[in-house]
């Protein structure tokens, strides 16, 4: 199933992003099928607070798409969007996200108090849905955490 196939790829994002010293965190857009752009989380590599994936992908897409394409377009993500990324992708006016992990499971592994979900804010603009291969994202951030 390529739905399995995208949300793998993101998760091999999260652990790329791990390896290489960042949180473990990625995502994938997805259009007509095919994976149109990729990204990992780089806040610490690039001492960046705005490198989350999914606020870079949001970002990306809103240059290099038209708000059509963004409709017609699907984000899977290792985890569920934070309200930063969140509001990104609320204004990138996406179709779907889809998230491995949620933003209370997260929080159990960094001791954070969980933040509002993503589906409040991405309410009436775009779908959220998730867990979504819930188990191999918790394996990574197990490992991690």
């Amino acid at each position: 199933m390529n739905e399995k196939r995208f949300m793998r790829r993101a998760i091999e994002l999260a652990r790329e992003a791990a390896e290489r010293g960042d949180n473990p965190f990625g995502s994938v857009l997805v259009h007509d099928g095919e994976i149109v752009m990729e990204d990992s989380n780089r806040v610490l590599t690039e001492d960046d607070v705005r490198r989350h994936p999914e606020l870079e992908l949001a970002r990306l897409a809103v240059r290099e798409f038209d708000a059509e394409t963004r409709a017609e377009t699907t984000m899977y993500t290792s985890t569920e969007p934070c309200p930063m990324c969140a509001g990104g992708m609320a204004y990138a006016g996406f179709d779907r996200v889809v998230y491995a992990t949620s933003g209370a499971e997260i929080a159990e592994f960094t001791g954070h108090e969980p933040s509002v979900r993503a589906s409040e804010i991405l309410d009436g603009v775009t779908e959220v849905e998730g867990p979504f291969c819930r188990e191999e994202a918790l394996a990574l951030h197990d490992s991690f955490w």
